[in-house]
């Protein structure tokens, strides 16, 4: 009695969604590196235990000169106010402050008083420890 089935199991994978969802994430990553934007001036920043990553939208930068610098524009302590403002304009973003350790507190509470005053959540880099 030779009883065979009609159905065969066919022993061969099909790669061909593996390689969609490979793609998919290649594309995911490739999306998302983008928004981490470290800031391209030399400043030493603070170390923290506790450090995440913020989407910057607006970062400010304080040397150990005392220059200030938006978005790696210098501008004077006077300006700074108009140049948050115009960042900053139709919408409440972040502003990431990238203060050297050596700058006194004053510096950086000016700063985060102005950003603030604009509505803007205010976040301090710090180098992980």
């Amino acid at each position: 009695m030779n009883i065979q089935t009609r159905n065969k199991v066919d022993p061969a994978f099909s790669m061909a969604s593996m390689t969609d969802l490979v793609f998919l994430l290649l594309i995911f990553f490739m999306l998302t590196s983008n928004f981490v934007t470290p800031s391209g001036l030399p400043v030493n920043l603070p170390t923290s235990v506790a450090s995440t990553i913020e989407v910057q939208k607006v970062s400010v930068t304080v040397t150990k000169d005392l220059q200030f610098f938006v978005n790696e524009k210098r501008v004077t302590k006077s300006t700074l106010e108009g140049e948050l403002k115009s960042r900053l304009a139709g919408n409440k973003g972040v502003v990431v402050l990238h203060i050297d350790e050596s700058v006194a507190t004053r510096e950086m509470v000016y700063v985060a008083g102005i950003a603030t005053k604009l509505e803007a959540k205010v976040s301090i880099a710090t180098k992980p420890k």
